[in-house]
């Protein structure tokens, strides 16, 4: 969409299965931030993982974010680009079950907050179950990371989280003489602690809570058995004998969008315009996958930004021909000193990809308004030189006129030439 920006720093920004522990997640982050510290060109490293406690930011513990600040160029290694620094980087941090992105820290913000897309690229699963749209998401991922130019894919695991279900047994706890409220009393206060008094310490109030251990709480066969309902007439009964209690799979978050379930696919491409890696990923996911009825998929990222700009382009770009031969056609006056000016503009435009060619730059949406630009000075380069010639021309034809002599081809010729080096002279 828009030629990069040398910030002066980079985001690294990978991701692991969502089951991640945070003991693991420190320790990842802490052996790739010294890999990155190790290259020459890394003035500090800074690594995160997880969010902040606010609710503004969703960051799951299996998202880390590394803000990589860079030396100075002149102290670089000779030869390095930012690009050659990156996939430098890229290769040296290749982990099992980590997907690396990489960006630029402001630009990454701008992305977030406008389309919620880390990476130049993301796909969008929408669909009306979560299991079945992240199967689909998995599926893209293979896909895409086989199109040329993909450094990474990675599909968002929403279902890898694990619940703890207690399901009354209605029959039973009548059985016992219990009520639901009895059983959901028990469990919330062995399970999730229920504070039962305050302690003073000095000017500080803290509040005292009781729960059964963690050893309890993390086994469901030690909940059933060791988690214990009073009865009304004395005694008590196994948590496990009135209810059913369970490990179920279920997802880590509920992504939503515009009122539909979603799963997202980030996508990291190198060496790759944008337009031509999404056409070609496109159609290699229409001809792989095949999506069920309710279930669609959305290009997102840059892209996004990219086709909103090429159909603003689709009418600025004639607008401004159309303006320009108005302009010229109200100067001149005359059709044939107008259609000169305008058949002059594409042989300036071609000028203008040899030179993109040359630096080796994509199609964006900068390149294309420096070619409206473009058109623009060489139309008033062409104005100003026709302006010139029609000047000298009246100047020779005058001379020859005073002469008594007709206006000859070499006379033509003069005036052309006349006109053009008092159009280039200072």
């Amino acid at each position: 969409f828009m030629p990069p920006l040398d910030e002066g720093s980079l985001l690294y920004m990978p991701v692991t299965l969502p089951n991640v522990s945070i003991t693991e997640a420190k320790r990842i982050i802490q052996v790739q931030d010294r890999i990155i510290k190790a290259v020459p060109e890394v003035e500090h490293v800074l690594g995160k993982v997880g969010r902040a406690e606010t609710s503004t930011d969703p960051a799951p513990v299996s998202m880390f974010e590394s803000i990589i600040i860079l030396k100075p160029k002149d102290q670089w290694r000779s030869g390095m680009t930012i690009d050659k620094l990156t996939a430098e980087l890229d290769a040296a941090l290749q982990f099992p079950g980590v997907s690396n992105a990489w960006t630029m820290p402001i630009r990454n913000r701008i992305d977030m907050l406008a389309t919620g897309i880390r990476t130049p690229i993301g796909v969008k699963i929408f669909g009306r179950d979560l299991a079945q749209i992240e199967n689909l998401a998995r599926q893209v991922e293979t896909v895409v990371k086989r199109v040329p130019g993909a450094t990474s894919a990675y599909a968002e695991r929403v279902m890898g989280g694990y619940y703890l279900d207690i399901v009354p047994d209605r029959a039973m706890l009548a059985r016992y003489g219990l009520m639901i409220g009895d059983l959901q009393a028990t469990i919330a206060t062995a399970l999730g602690g229920e504070t039962v008094t305050t302690t003073v310490e000095g000017r500080e109030r803290y509040g005292v809570s009781i729960r059964y251990p963690r050893d309890f709480r993390s086994n469901p066969r030690a909940i059933a058995s060791e988690v214990l309902i009073p009865l009304p007439g004395g005694g008590t009964v196994p948590l496990g004998e009135v209810a059913r209690v369970e490990l179920v799979r279920g997802p880590t978050s509920i992504r939503t969008e515009n009122g539909q379930l979603a799963v997202y696919i980030f996508v990291d491409i190198r060496d790759r315009d944008l337009g031509g890696f999404v056409e070609e990923a496109r159609q290699a996911v229409v001809d792989t996958i095949e999506f069920p009825p309710g279930a669609y998929v959305v290009w997102s990222g840059q892209f996004e930004y990219l086709e909103r700009a090429q159909a603003r382009m689709r009418l600025v770009v004639p607008l401004t021909l159309l303006i320009i031969f108005l302009l010229l056609y109200l100067n001149f006056r005359r059709l044939t000193e107008t259609l000169i000016v305008m058949l002059s503009l594409p042989f300036a435009l071609v000028g203008g990809v040899w030179l993109m060619w040359l630096l080796k730059f994509n199609m964006s949406v900068a390149v294309a308004v420096g070619f409206i630009a473009l058109a623009g000075v060489a139309a008033e380069t062409g104005v100003v030189m026709l302006i010139y010639l029609d000047a000298a021309m009246r100047e020779v034809a005058a001379k020859r006129a005073a002469k008594g002599k007709i206006f000859t081809r070499a006379d033509l010729r003069e005036a052309i030439m006349l006109g053009a080096v008092e159009r280039v002279r200072p």
